[in-house]
């Protein structure tokens, strides 16, 4: 029996995708279920083992607040662990964070904090809302801004969680697929590889309109995947091979989840579905792959799942259910 859901964290199960990537070339292609986390996605990891290490270097306390720049999954995962560690926390948003991670968090007990107007200089809302935390931690005593976007805590996260659980389960693993946001799940993946020597290919997905991997910066519609500036982490090459996915085919990815493998999850999950889809000509016969799912599907039934939603914004049929 665990001591709170707080140990439960990580330890995600691994399991086949026999269905969705059937074949005879001896393709063996796992999914690594970080929907399954306490709060629903891979954030948990990192937002814990960042809140960990601010706990034992005495940053941090009961009565705390903590205040991030987070639209979605790394604030549930803040707000959730901050509740359990009476502590407030306060997410700083732009209008584009969905309702239904809005409703999620304060369910946890988050206070947001809307920033209106983007950056001037960039015309994105990242800075801006970074510009916010600076203002209200060094307005409020004994808060703490865990900094997702340059904490070494969060790629450590996945290189000693995420990438050795995946190699422990599998042995052999020829290529790890995954979406980047703050870059910190694929950056620690690739770190793991990197220290132990190993021949895993790293795939990191973009979103298209993103410009952590390059290109021209466009509009996007979904939280937790690229962004319009390159985080920290993402200045650094760790990828092997980089991929943009159109936000259509991320819906598509999504939908061949559910219909082939009954996996509801979120279009950072569909966009590595994808990816791994266009790539299949590339991959070798008896390949071991393994896609990282990063979220769970239920918040995004507005969006992804909502066949009228997907038909005003993308046009023409809905993709596959």
């Amino acid at each position: 029996m665990a001591h709170d859901w707080l140990s439960c964290i990580g330890n995600t199960p691994l399991v086949r995708l026999s269905r969705l990537f059937e074949n005879d070339r001896g393709i063996a292609v796992h999914a690594k279920l970080e929907l399954m986390n306490p709060t629903g996605s891979a954030k948990d990891r990192p937002a814990a083992r960042i809140i960990s290490a601010a706990l034992e270097q005495g940053l941090i306390g009961p009565g705390s607040v903590v205040v991030e720049s987070s639209s979605g999954n790394m604030a549930i995962s803040l707000a959730a662990i901050c509740s359990r560690l009476n502590m407030r926390f306060i997410s700083v948003v732009d209008p584009r964070t969905t309702a239904q991670n809005i409703r999620i968090m304060r369910a946890y007990g988050a206070e947001i904090e809307l920033v209106e107007r983007p950056d001037p200089a960039t015309g994105e809302f990242l800075p801006a809302r970074l510009h916010r935390v600076s203002e209200l931690v060094q307005s409020m005593p004994n808060s703490f801004w865990p900094n997702q976007y340059e904490n070494e805590n969060n790629y450590l996260s996945h290189q000693e969680g995420t990438m050795r659980e995946i190699a422990a389960a599998l042995g052999t693993v020829d290529y790890v697929i995954g979406g980047v946001s703050t870059c910190g799940t694929m950056l620690g993946c690739a770190s793991y590889v990197k220290e132990r020597r190993l021949s895993t290919t790293i795939v990191a997905v973009d979103a298209a309109g993103s410009v952590i991997l390059g290109g021209a910066k466009g509009p996007r519609h979904f939280p937790g995947l690229g962004a319009g500036i390159v985080p920290p982490f993402g200045k650094q090459t760790f990828m092997d091979i980089s991929v943009k996915v159109e936000e259509n085919n991320m819906v598509a990815g999504c939908r061949m989840l559910a219909q082939h493998e009954a996996l509801l999850a979120g279009p950072s999950s569909g966009a590595a579905i994808y990816a791994l889809k266009s790539l299949w000509h590339e991959i070798p016969d008896g390949a071991v792959c393994a896609v990282i799912l990063h979220d769970r599907g239920e918040r995004y039934l507005d969006t992804v799942y909502n066949d009228n939603w997907v038909k005003q914004t993308f046009g023409g049929a809905a993709p596959l259910r």
